[in-house]
């Protein structure tokens, strides 16, 4: 009997979550026989997939249909629309949520992209989606801004499950660690059930590489491009490190006395941007125990087909990747300008994705009634 590379990943302690969802997908059964075949242990989206599976309109014509005649406007009606896919997905995901005790089986669902500069507005908006869904593997998605730190406190002291979203830089993960410790405390003394709270700090991968590659060939030496591709490979395994260390503290013991649960850390934008690297780059290069990677479809397939799994290919590397960081500022690029400017970036995306939905579900509304 052959073990799929998939298979290997999970067994070597990676949980596999796919980043996309649609409603095709969810009752199709395809996002179930995914769970089967593929290992996929939880789903994340964002705005932008939101974006791509409204915007096809599949599956959605008869809820589209409802709310336009109740009157619902756009915003209302993508609240509406992704709490229902998401919730279903929920339901699917149960049974792994259940035997892996609340590590697995999640599905995430993100706050409004234009709140991401405002604390109170993304509490609110992220009780509302929890209380919306109403399934405990969900998980609501907070931006690593600096309004969201707060934020990701505020929520997981009411108990809330939060998956973090555009960590780049290694401080702003120290940050959200922090946030969530914070939360935990704050947890406890309200008499919350430690155990039921679970958060991932998703690290961006891909978009780091990008940027930096872009600025190490605008320098064009040979020993520029030579570090081409090694930075985001670098910055996530140093991340791990940051994970090992801010959960090795006498605080944190005692909150895990307590049943309290580590923030695990997430691998996002895994997809390779550069067609002239390995389409499994950052999977099979970031293993480590008690890690989530979050890969499109795209990734996922190309790992599952060639993929090869080590069983551990962070823990090893922390000096080299400090070196290869080190490098990179000795070429006069600011890792910390670049990771400031990706999270900037990032909630620009996502508000432009933001208003792309409402636009096609206005439409869409209209072209109903």
């Amino acid at each position: 009997m052959t073990t799929s590379p998939l298979a290997q990943l999970a067994a070597n302690g990676v949980s596999i979550w796919l980043d996309d969802l649609s409603r095709t997908r969810i009752r199709s059964g395809a996002l179930r026989d995914i769970i089967t075949n593929r290992s996929v242990s939880g789903v994340t989206t964002n705005p932008s997939i939101f974006a791509a599976s409204i915007g096809k309109g599949e599956g959605y014509g008869e809820q589209v249909a409802e709310l336009a005649a109740a009157g619902a406007n756009a915003s209302k009606a993508i609240f509406e629309i992704t709490t229902t896919d998401v919730a279903e997905a929920c339901d699917i995901f149960a049974g792994v949520y259940a035997e892996s005790k609340g590590f697995d089986g999640r599905v995430s669902i993100e706050v409004e992209p234009t709140l991401a500069h405002q604390t109170a507005e993304t509490v609110a908006q992220a009780k509302e989606l929890f209380a919306k869904v109403n399934r405990e593997n969900v998980m609501i998605k907070i931006p690593a801004t600096k309004a969201g730190l707060p934020a990701i406190t505020a929520v997981i002291a009411e108990g809330i499950s939060v998956n973090v979203t555009l960590i780049f830089s290694l401080e702003r993960y120290h940050e959200v660690i922090a946030a969530y410790i914070a939360g935990i405390n704050l947890a406890k003394a309200a008499g919350h059930d430690l155990s039921k709270i679970h958060s991932v700090a998703s690290f961006f991968v891909s978009r780091v590489d990008t940027e930096i590659d872009k600025r190490l060939v605008a320098i064009g030496t040979p020993e520029a491009i030579a570090l081409k591709s090694k930075a985001a490979l670098a910055n996530a395994r140093l991340a791990y490190q940051v994970f090992e260390q801010d959960f090795a503290t006498a605080e944190w013991a005692e909150l895990a006395a307590a049943g309290a649960n580590k923030q695990r850390p997430l691998m996002a934008s895994t997809g390779v941007k550069d067609p002239a690297l390995s389409d499994t780059l950052y999977v099979t290069e970031l293993v480590a125990p008690e890690l989530v990677n979050t890969m499109p479809e795209k990734t996922m397939e190309a790992v599952y087909d060639h993929g090869v799994i080590p069983t551990n290919s962070i823990t090893a590397h922390y000096a080299d990747a400090t070196a290869v960081l080190a490098a990179v500022e000795a070429q006069g690029i600011s890792v910390a300008e670049v990771t400031q400017l990706l999270e900037t970036e990032g909630v620009d995306k996502f508000v432009v994705s933001w208003g792309e939905l409402i636009e096609s579900v206005a439409a869409a509304l209209e072209a109903a009634k």
